[in-house]
């Protein structure tokens, strides 16, 4: 049967495996466990039948690893044919390992367990997931070669199987005749199964590349040229070098890179002389691919770079990429992490035909990189990658092949001890040892930084809504408005509803507002860049506008994505109060309004603002479609207050005469801060008459018999004062009618203001 070959799963890749479509597989009689010889255009494969996955029924479609592919000669959409093949159990098998690899004692039974249920040839090559290859200090696979097999030829490894370890290294093994393909001998450094979360962008750069080389027939008929170039941008470590990397492997073309600094010269002339070589020397190899690493090195803008070299290099590419001579089957691949710095005239259709965003990973794309880099992990059971994959946001693909490789680093420094250092070989049992935990993971978690958010990236506060007493209403409001969004969003679509794009939460001080930014941001999920108003202003004119730009660019590539801005007041008072500043507030509150409702729509991105002062904010900030939310918190009434008090006493000692509604009634005009100030107090009150009552000696003894009494409590009552008065309250009450009155006169015609225009 003639198949479609499609690239497999991450998790699956590295263990020959054949993903058959199941409508296809019960034709040809297939069950998991079979297996098939896949036959390509010079080549053969065999490989182990493994259960399609569900979206590929009735599609025809067999997915096979880029070594498989590599093995029958095939490439992505060819077709290959598919038949089914009885393999016999091996004998014994004679494997050669790598000179460099140092391992003794048992190492047969080691080999023997990873090979369990393959097929293999002599003179193949195989990846052997050892989790540590010692080669490199990183987990990876460790490439050993069959020299022989008995029966001869394909066989399948069993637990009866005998292997032997040949005196030859695998180096000197010669790849005989057999089922193996005519690309067997090497292994794909990067296939397509080792990229994650990036199926759509991967699925462009093909269409853009491969297409072309593979079928340029498609594009003379259709009487166009095929595309010349492709432009990677995106943060640094998200896979754009990957990706090259990939699509030169997977495709029969010569490959080609240029590094900047590498191609400029001290010498007049001879920067652009060594361009040229690249291109003419591509062309010679063609079809081939250039590749063109951190593209804003050689091509800046010309109006901005320093000396004449840079101007001239800048010049010759574009003669090289549109010129007058035919580049033929010659294709440019460019990456760079600053694509507005790079020359504008290079970005147009003929020379970059097309520009790919390589995005910051969500959740599934994590989750997918996370498999690649622990595929040859030796990992405990239970171990839930998707727990890792949720709380990793901002994460790139760099970041988790570090966590990764940490990991594995500090269970390797737990068997440390066990270890020879002395000896140039690992015992082979202690190998065999080693488990990646789940502590392991944590350990490495804790000291990686997410590179997409490190110049703004929070730690997300451990606090949930049961740590934020009483303000129910509150809680609601700000959960309709940034987790319901998020979490129901098809509900959304369905009523043509826009989520809200800000918040203004305002009270006196001390009510909580920043703890409630800080229980709503843990509870959604989402990455948090918290901003405190006054860090955001710099003495060069622009620089502060360019924080509130950088801000919301950041929140943009990592969405979802929570932007705090505490004490707003600070940085977006009234416009044309004040003179003395060299207008740079007026020019920050004109670059929020334009950030928060402007041309560039803010998708899945929640400014949350808290303040104290509401009457000193800009009244253009205050309209709906900007923080358009105007969430009071206010003073706790005496069943929040309750609430606040059990909050604060949660984990203290309490005598049994501590009576928390008495207190609560006696706290009137109490807030938040002054009620956890009344705690406090009291927890030292009693640790003062503890103290003074015991000799040093007897501290440790005693201390568990303390207990916080309703006496203490009182005491503490009258040490801490209400920081709230009746005017103060009475303020703000004003401040919640004007800003429920502006809601409701609103009118989208009329002029935009807000309460206090």
């Amino acid at each position: 049967m003639k198949l479609t070959v499609k690239p497999l799963k991450q998790k699956d890749a590295g263990r020959r495996l054949a993903a058959i479509d199941r409508v296809a597989a019960e034709e040809l009689d297939l069950s998991g466990g079979d297996f098939v010889r896949i036959g390509g255009q010079s080549g053969n494969a065999i490989a182990r039948v493994w259960p399609g996955y569900p979206e590929d029924d009735g599609t025809g479609v067999v997915r096979i690893d880029g070594r498989l592919r590599q093995e029958a000669d095939v490439g992505i959409d060819d077709h290959v044919t598919v038949e089914k093949v009885e393999i016999k159990p091996a004998e014994r098998v004679t494997v050669a390992l790598p000179q460099r690899l140092g391992i003794r004692g048992n190492i047969d039974a080691l080999i023997r367990r990873e090979l369990g249920g393959q097929p293999v040839t002599p003179g193949q090559n195989v990846q052997l997931p050892l989790g540590f290859g010692f080669m490199g200090g990183q987990s990876q696979a460790v490439p050993l070669k069959v020299a022989s097999t008995t029966p001869s030829g394909t066989v399948v490894v069993t637990d009866s199987t005998e292997i032997e370890i040949s005196e030859k290294p695998a180096e000197e093994i010669v790849e005989s005749a057999g089922d193996v393909g005519a690309g067997g001998d090497a292994t794909p450094d990067v296939a397509y199964e080792d990229i994650g979360g990036l199926d759509e962008e991967l699925e462009q750069v093909r269409e853009m590349i491969e297409l072309p080389m593979r079928h340029p027939e498609l594009f003379k008929r259709l009487g166009i040229d095929p595309p010349k170039g492709v432009l990677l941008h995106g943060p640094p470590g998200t896979g754009k070098t990957l990706i090259a990397k990939a699509v030169a492997n997977e495709i029969d073309a010569s490959f080609h890179t240029v590094s900047g600094p590498e191609i400029m010269s001290k010498y007049y002339g001879e920067s652009e002389e060594q361009l040229r070589d690249v291109f003419e020397e591509a062309a010679e190899d063609a079809p081939a691919i250039i590749f063109m690493d951190e593209l804003d090195s050689i091509a800046p803008k010309r109006e901005e770079a320093g000396g004449d070299v840079e101007r001239r290099v800048v010049a010759q590419l574009l003669s090289l990429m549109d010129g007058l001579e035919e580049r033929g089957q010659v294709v440019v691949i460019g990456a760079t992490n600053r694509v507005d710095a790079i020359d504008p005239a290079l970005r147009r259709g003929g020379r970059f035909d097309r520009e790919i965003e390589i995005g910051v990973p969500d959740r599934d794309g994590r989750k997918e990189i996370l498999q690649v880099h622990t595929r040859n992990m030796p990992l405990v059971d239970g171990i839930d990658l998707d727990e890792y994959a949720e709380n990793t946001h901002g994460f790139v693909g760099a970041d988790l092949e570090s966590l990764a490789k940490e990991s594995a680093m500090h269970a390797l420094r737990r068997i440390r001890p066990q270890l020879d250092l002395e000896s140039d070989e690992i015992d082979a049992d202690v190998l065999q040892s080693i488990q990646v935990t789940e502590r392991d993971l944590k350990e490495a978690l804790k000291g990686i930084e997410p590179s997409a958010l490190r110049e703004v990236f929070v730690e997300v506060p451990d606090v949930t809504w049961e740590d934020v007493g009483g303000l129910g209403e509150t809680k609601e409001r700000l959960r309709e408005t940034v987790q319901w969004p998020l979490e129901y969003p098809e509900v959304f679509e369905q009523l043509d509803m826009e989520a809200a794009k800000g918040i203004l939460m305002y009270g006196p001080p001390g009510t909580g507002k920043t703890l409630l930014a800080k229980a709503v941001a843990n509870e959604a999920e989402s990455n948090f860049i918290s901003i405190k108003g006054p860090e955001l202003l710099n003495k060069f004119v622009g620089e502060s506008e360019k924080g509130v730009r950088e801000v919301f660019s950041k929140a943009r590539e990592n969405a979802p994505t929570i932007v705090f801005f505490d004490e707003i007041d600070s940085i977006a008072t009234e416009r044309g109060q004040n003179t003395g500043d060299s207008g740079v507030g007026e020019r920050v509150v004109s670059q929020l309004l334009t950030e928060l409702d402007g041309l560039e729509s803010l998708e899945d991105v929640v400014v949350i603002a808290t303040t104290n002062r509401p009457d000193l904010i800009d009244s253009a900030l205050l309209r709906p479609g900007r923080l358009d939310r105007h969430v009071h918190v206010p003073v706790p009434d005496e069943e929040g207050r309750r609430r606040i008090f059990e909050v604060h006493t949660r984990e203290k000692p309490l005598a049994d005469d501590v009576d928390l509604d008495a207190l609560a009634r006696k706290t009137e005009g109490y807030v938040g801060a002054d009620i956890e100030a009344v705690a406090r107090e009291a927890s030292m009150n009693a640790s003062r008459e503890f103290i003074d009552s015991v000799d040093r000696e007897e501290v440790g003894e005693s201390v568990g018999n303390v207990r916080v009494t309703m006496a203490h409590f009182e005491d503490a009552l009258d040490e801490v004062v209400p920081s709230v008065t009746d005017e103060t309250r009475e303020r703000y009450a004003e401040i919640e009618k004007q800003f429920k009155r502006s809601e409701v006169e609103s009118d989208p015609e009329a002029t935009p203001g807000g309460a206090f225009q």
